[in-house]
């Protein structure tokens, strides 16, 4: 077997692989040699067929899987000996393809770019800051009185009273299209809160000023990704009657409410909020610490980066980007999407950062255990109520599903690992302070 160079350019690498009709052969054989004791043919006691009978009868069939196991050794030693990693999986093309005959040598065409040499970091010189923030009785009550408005109870109106954003109202309605009543498209008693946005757009804001006991017909045009494919982009009439016209009421900041959350009393309730407000902060702030130590790790160390990472990476973040743009496309028919340059700096970016994570967190040993995976599944799994084993099933056999989940594990371990080596001080803030910080990383 031989390996030669032929493209050493940069991080680019070419080989041809030549495995001869011998090499061949001798594999093939080595195969044979290892199934014959399993092996039983008509005339035969079993692992007593000949070799040239099995050779005749399997030889053809496992002469792929010799070539196969050829190359892959060839590529196994290549890699072992010169120390390279290719970025992406290698690109390998048979010389002859199709035309190659049984009893010819092979010769493989590979090419690959290898990850660069990356340069050791000093943890202890990297300077970070820390926001901490805590949970001041202000916030506890701003919190309070939110989960007393979201606990809020409706209570009649004064009779004649119209009905404004915000109120309930009571309806009985029947949809109809083109005069026709359709499935689905009549209630009786149905609570509204004009506002809240979960009738058809259109819908609420034509019931107000109603009053009890007014009829109101209400057009609408379907949407033209309604669910209801018959419905979607049709004009409707909605035939209303307004039964009732109801006043938010919050609810009272007292023992009864901490109860509806499940605390014992009104001070547990202050308790948990504070405990939960102070999680959040803690949080927000290790993403603006995360964000400063990122951004100093990008200053501190250069390397040539592999072309087909970024050109990857690139295009994925064009291709987010232009979703988040165009929301209402759920489709991939949108054609191929161009990078901009600024897609491809922030992919530059992306794949340094993640190659000198990836470098720091090998040498370190650092690994993600089979318990933190499976917490990191179960939080997603929540997602998916009544499908959670689906769900688990999925992920056990979608390895590029089990990646998805195990790299940002990975990284939060490796950024913890540089935190606890690099200088870091504490700075008390506001929680307006820390709202500021967090904001500027979305500006950056």
């Amino acid at each position: 077997m031989q390996v030669t160079e032929t493209l050493n350019e940069g991080l680019k690498r070419g080989y041809t692989i030549t495995v001869t009709a011998a090499e061949l052969d001798a594999k093939v054989t080595e195969k044979l040699l290892e199934a014959q004791p399993e092996v039983e043919l008509k005339g035969f006691r079993k692992g007593k067929v000949p070799m040239a009978m099995l050779r005749k009868q399997f030889g053809t069939r496992l002469l792929g899987d010799a070539m196969q196991d050829a190359i892959d050794g060839a590529m196994k030693d290549h890699f072992e000996k010169t120390g390279d990693r290719p970025a992406l999986q290698p690109e390998i093309k048979m010389v002859g393809g199709e035309e190659w005959k049984e009893g010819q040598d092979v010769v493989v065409e590979v090419a690959y770019e290898a990850l660069p040499p990356i340069p050791d970091v000093d943890a202890g010189k990297i300077k970070l800051e820390r926001l901490t923030v805590a949970a001041e009785p202000e916030a506890v009550e701003e919190a309070l009185k939110n989960l007393a408005a979201s606990a809020q109870v409706f209570e009649d109106r004064k009779k004649g009273s119209k009905a404004k954003d915000g109120d309930q109202v009571v309806i009985d309605f029947k949809g109809s299209v083109d005069g026709e009543l359709f499935e689905g498209g009549s209630a009786e008693d149905y609570p509204l809160v004009l506002g809240s946005n979960s009738f058809i757009p259109g819908f609420e804001a034509q019931l107000v000023g109603a009053k009890a006991g007014d009829e109101v017909s209400v057009n609408v045009t379907f949407p033209e990704n309604y669910g209801a494919a018959h419905l979607a982009g049709k004009a409707a009439v909605f035939a209303c009657t307004v039964k009732e016209v109801k006043a938010p009421k919050a609810a009272e900041i007292d023992e009864e409410l901490a109860k509806k959350y499940g605390a014992e009393s009104l001070e547990a309730l202050k308790g948990q909020i504070a405990e939960r407000l102070e999680a959040e902060y803690k949080g927000a702030s290790r993403a603006v610490l995360k964000r400063s130590l990122l951004d100093q790790l990008d200053g501190l160390v250069k390397f040539d980066l592999p072309a087909s990472l970024v050109e990857a990476e690139a295009a994925q973040i064009a291709h987010q980007l232009y979703h988040e743009e165009h929301p209402d496309d759920h489709g991939h028919h949108h054609g191929n999407i161009e990078p901009t340059d600024e897609h491809k700096k922030l992919a530059e970016r992306r794949v340094r950062l993640g190659l000198l994570l990836a470098e720091i967190g090998r040498k370190a040993e650092i690994n993600v255990t089979d318990a933190e995976m499976t917490q990191a599944v179960l939080a997603q799994a929540r997602q998916y109520p009544g499908q959670e084993r689906a769900f688990f099933e999925f992920v056990q056999k979608n390895p590029q599903m089990q990646q998805q989940l195990r790299a940002p594990i990975f990284e939060d371990k490796v950024v913890d690992h540089i935190v606890e080596q690099a200088k870091v001080s504490e700075k008390k803030a506001s929680k307006e302070d820390l709202q500021k910080a967090v904001e500027a990383l979305d500006e950056l």
